[in-house]
Order: structure tokens, then sequence, then C-alpha cells
């Protein structure tokens, strides 16, 4: 079991096969952090399908638009949509995109992240520097590691619940 050190930075993430733990980085990315602690105690991400999971990549999620939606309209659109908040400027920094880490999806436009996110699967170093780092699974990768692959999936898996650590 990991050991939390900063609550108010951690996030709790059930999956079917367990928990995945989340340390959030805002010395590096402040308002990413800040964005999905946000979303995380509003419920946004609850019942949210990973919507493109491509094995040797990564896993996404995060469209709280269309991601928690069971009909197959939504599912296809899912990835195509974010919260009402706003879009946020990219926090670009020299951490890399290694194995854990989780990164701020977004359109063409750097500055478009708004609710999405990936969970790298593997070192993925030609991300570095065009997508903000923001956080690093700390524990249950395992669980990430068993999400189920597809674009979409035809049954995608589902962040069960999100929660900040503090709160829970």
């Amino acid at each position: 079991m990991a050991e939390i050190k900063d609550p108010e930075n951690t996030i709790i993430v059930e999956l079917k096969d367990g928990r995945v733990v989340i340390e959030l980085l805002p010395d590096v990315a402040p308002k990413h952090s800040e964005r999905m602690k946000e979303l995380a105690r509003s419920g946004a991400y609850d019942n949210v399908a990973f919507h493109r999971v491509i094995d040797g990549f990564m896993a996404q999620t995060g469209d709280v638009e269309h991601g928690n939606m069971e009909n197959d309209f939504n599912i296809r659109m899912a990835g195509t949509g974010g919260s009402d908040l706003p879009d946020l400027p990219a926090e670009f920094s020299k951490l890399p995109h290694d194995r854990g880490t989780l990164g701020a999806a977004r359109s063409a436009n750097p500055n478009s992240a708004n609710s999405q996110f990936f969970i790298n699967f593997n070192d993925n170093h030609f991300l570095n520097g065009q997508y903000t780092v923001y956080g690093r699974v700390i524990e249950g990768m395992e669980h990430v590691d068993a999400i189920i692959r597809g674009e979409p999936p035809a049954e995608p898996d589902r962040m069960i619940s999100m929660k900040v650590a503090a709160d829970a």
C-alpha cells in the first residue's frame, strides 16, 4: 500500500479490479491539479468510461460530457467533450511521460485541455513537452493495465468513482 503524503493532492480512483492512487503534482501543473480535484469533488468523473485505450500506449478517460452515458451514440462521442468549465492553458514541464504518469488530453490546440486525461502504460517520451504531466500512479498500476482495450472498447471499463483522499 502506497503512503499518502499529501491527502489534498492525492486522488483515489475505484476501478472494477481495485483502487488506483494518483499523486497530483500541483507544484508542476497547479491548474490541471486543481481542475481534477474540482471535478472529482463534484462527482463529475464517477462512472465515466475509458473511451480510448491503446495497448502499449495509454488509457484515456475523463469526458464528463459524454463518457458516463450508456447509449451507443454517447460512447461514440466520448472523447469529444469536456466539462462546462473553461479550457486550461498548457503547463508543460521537463517531467517525462513515464509509465504511470498522468497526462492532460487535448485537441491540436495545446491550450485546450479540460477534463480528459490519460495514464501512460509505457514510457512515452515522444509526448514530452507536448502534453501536460500533472500526476503519477503510486498504487494500483496493475488495475490500469487491466483496462479493456479499444477506440472505443465495445464494453468500456469505467471509473466507478474518483475522490480526493482528503475527503475519503
